[in-house]
């Protein structure tokens, strides 16, 4: 069993440790009613801009366009969205492991990394690391997509990769985040989307051609994706952050509790025994 001095230092440092978890989970809150803001501000513009291009996409029958087909590298390009700092749960973890499953080699994946903890780890087993973008997660501005959508699209068009995928964690409540895998390039028509029938009946017309619309709606398209995948995993990194800080919290209050009992105990039996001594000392001088 261990001593009183044992079990006081031990208290002493969990107590510690439970203030610094607290003052994270405070400081995380506040990060997080912010980047929430953001990220519910910005979803709407990326999701209706996805389901344009789609719209506009099904419209115009078979075009010829190089974002439009694979290329000619086996390589993928995979933007990979985690945090710079740790103590997030299993939230950079989930976005490692989505990599690392996709069925795509680590001789063919091109890794541009937006977040270090992503970048350390797979630069760890193997993987290229075309790109570092760390810096973007201390707060991510649409400059930061913009970016990452130049350098991913000149290394499409150089031929260096073939295909362009987006993984980040979508957020959707402070509970609730979801790791995504989204194909970027080529630009992959869904028909599952609903459309009015005002919307089908729409033609689709290109001024002056749509191989030129397609080169200004294009980039755009992408670089709207990347920033709303950044917003996205900046509320979704608050939010694990906020959680796992608050679950330290409860812990080290549980083990603070416990800790207490066991040192009222061995107090109680210091004394008992203390008492035991001075009793069968005096019985013995009698």
């Amino acid at each position: 069993m261990a001593s009183m001095r044992d079990i006081k230092r031990r208290r002493e440092s969990i107590q510690s440790t439970g203030q610094i978890t607290k003052a994270m989970k405070l400081v995380s809150t506040v990060k997080l009613q912010k980047a929430k803001g953001k990220a519910e501000n910005t979803k709407p513009y990326f999701e209706h801009m996805y389901k344009a291009v789609n719209s506009m996409l099904r419209k115009s029958g078979n075009i010829l366009h190089p974002y439009l087909q694979s290329g000619s590298s086996e390589k993928k390009g995979i933007i990979m969205v985690t945090s710079n700092r740790g103590l997030a749960g299993g939230y950079n973890s989930n976005i490692i492991k989505m990599v690392m499953n996709s069925g795509i080699s680590k001789e063919d994946a091109v890794i541009y990394a937006v977040g270090k903890k992503g970048r350390d780890a797979l630069a760890r087993r193997g993987y290229t690391i075309a790109e570092d973008y760390s810096e973007a997660m201390d707060e991510p501005v649409f400059n930061d997509a913009t970016a990452i959508g130049r350098k991913v699209l000149e290394d499409f068009a150089e031929g260096k990769i073939g295909e362009i995928y987006l993984v980040y964690t979508e957020f959707k409540n402070t509970v609730t985040h979801i790791p995504t895998w989204l194909k970027l390039l080529p630009v992959v028509v869904s028909e599952e989307e609903e459309e009015d029938e005002a919307d089908k009946l729409t033609l689709m017309n290109y001024e002056p051609e749509a191989e030129e619309a397609l080169d200004l709606i294009i980039p755009k398209y992408i670089n709207s994706l990347i920033y709303g995948g950044l917003m996205q995993s900046f509320a979704s990194e608050n939010g694990a952050r906020m959680q796992a800080m608050d679950s330290a919290t409860t812990n080290a209050e549980e083990m603070i509790s416990t800790l207490e009992l066991s040192y009222n105990r061995a107090r109680q039996g210091a004394i008992t025994q203390e008492l035991t001594e001075i009793i069968a000392g005096a019985n013995a001088i009698n």
